[in-house]
C-alpha cells in the first residue's frame, strides 16, 4: 500500500463507523459494554463520532501526512509494539493509526478492557484492504520490534522504560487535565465544561479533574451545570465510588459540594478519584502547577470549553509528536 492508499483505506473505515445501520457494528458496540461496563453506549457512540470526524477525515488525514515529507511510499517493515490502554473506548486508536499510516507493521497487546471494539476496528480495516492483515499483528507479549509505544500509570511507566528503554520509544504516565475559571464564563461555558469533566467517567488523561478558581468564586452555576451528569449514579460502579468517596469526606470532616452526582472538594492535587474533582483558589495570577502531570489546560488562556474530548489528529498525547517519532525511525 502507498501512502494515498492507506489514507483512503483509514477514510473507508471513519465512512463504515458512522454507518449506524451496520448490524455487525451495533454487535460489537453492544459486546463491548458487556466487556466493560464502563463503557456506556452513550461513551462507545461519542467515542467513535470524534474518531471518524476527527482522525478519519480524508482531508484532515492528508493534511496531517503532508507535515511530514519523510513519510514514503511503501511499506518500511519496522515493527512497531503498542502497548494500549483502555480507559476511555478505543483510546489507543491513534497509535495504531499513526503506526500504519507511517508505514510500519503494529504490533499490538491490547489491553484486557478494550479488546471488543479493537479487534472490531482492526477486522474491518483488513477487510477494506487484506494487506493490512501483514501490518497489524496481535501478541500477549510483545517481542522483536524495532520500537514501541507504551501508555500506563506511572507504576507501569518504569516497568516499561526497563523493558523497552534500549530500543526507540515513547512511554506515557498518568496525567490529567485541568480547567482555570474566572468566574465570567456563560452557562453554555459551564455546561461545555461540564462534558470536559465528566465524560468516560471523568476516566480519561484529557478530564478536567482540578479546577482553579478566583477568591469568591460562585459554585452554584457549576454545580448546577453538573447535575446534567447525575444519571451516572445509575451505574454501579461509579455509584460506588461516589459513595466511598463521599465517606471519606464525612469522615474525615472536610468541607465538600455535591452536585447530586459528583464532588467538589478544595485540594492541591490535580488528580482526583472518579467520582470527585478538586478545586483551588487563586488571587490575582493562577499560581504554576506541574506541567509534566498536565495533559491539557481548558479556560482562561487555554483551549475552549468542551473541546478535550474532540482532539483532532495533531494533539499529541503528553505533547509528544507521535508520527514524527514513527515518520523517523530508520
Amino acid at each position: 500500500m502507498n501512502l494515498q492508499t492507506r489514507i483512503n483505506s483509514f477514510f473507508l473505515l471513519g465512512s463504515h463507523l458512522l454507518d449506524e445501520k451496520n448490524d455487525d457494528l451495533v454487535e460489537a458496540k453492544t459486546r463491548a459494554y458487556e466487556q466493560n461496563s464502563w463503557f456506556l453506549p452513550s461513551f462507545i457512540e461519542e467515542s467513535i463520532s470524534q474518531i471518524a470526524h476527527q482522525f478519519l477525515n480524508k482531508e484532515a488525514l492528508t493534511e496531517w501526512t503532508s507535515l511530514y515529507p519523510q513519510i514514503g511510499n511503501d511499506g518500511t517493515g519496522i515493527k512497531v509494539g503498542i502497548v494500549m490502554a483502555g480507559n476511555i473506548p478505543l483510546v489507543g486508536f491513534h497509535d495504531l493509526l499513526s503506526t500504519l499510516i507511517a508505514g510500519h507493521t503494529a504490533v499490538v497487546k491490547l489491553s484486557s478492557k478494550d479488546t471488543v471494539l479493537m479487534e472490531y476496528v482492526i477486522k474491518r480495516l483488513i477487510s477494506i484492504d487484506s494487506e493490512f492483515e501483514q501490518t497489524i499483528i496481535l501478541q500477549d507479549h510483545l517481542k522483536n520490534c524495532d520500537a514501541y509505544i507504551a501508555t500506563g500509570s506511572n507504576n507501569t511507566s518504569r516497568y516499561f522504560e526497563q523493558y523497552f528503554g534500549k530500543f526507540p520509544h515513547i512511554i506515557r504516565s498518568n496525567k490529567t487535565s485541568i480547567a482555570i475559571l474566572d468566574g465570567q464564563e456563560s452557562s453554555t461555558d459551564l455546561e461545555l465544561l461540564t462534558e470536559d469533566i465528566m465524560l468516560y467517567f471523568g476516566r480519561g488523561c484529557r478530564n478536567v479533574t482540578q479546577i482553579w478558581v478566583p477568591e469568591g468564586y460562585d459554585f452554584i452555576p457549576l454545580l448546577n451545570a453538573l447535575k446534567k451528569y447525575n444519571y451516572l449514579l445509575d451505574e454501579h460502579k461509579y455509584k460506588h465510588n461516589y459513595d466511598y468517596q463521599l465517606a471519606l469526606l464525612m469522615m474525615n470532616r472536610q468541607f465538600y459540594m455535591d452536585s447530586g452526582g459528583i464532588l467538589l472538594s478544595e485540594n492541591a492535587s490535580p488528580f482526583a478519584a472518579i467520582s470527585q474533582v478538586h478545586y483551588q483558589f487563586y488571587k490575582e495570577e493562577v499560581p504554576a502547577f506541574n506541567r509534566e502531570e498536565i495533559q491539557c489546560v481548558v479556560g482562561k488562556g487555554g483551549l475552549s470549553f468542551g473541546s478535550l474530548q474532540q482532539p483532532n489528529l495533531s494533539q499529541y498525547a503528553d505533547g509528544v509528536d507521535t508520527l514524527a517519532f514513527l515518520s523517523n525511525l530508520k
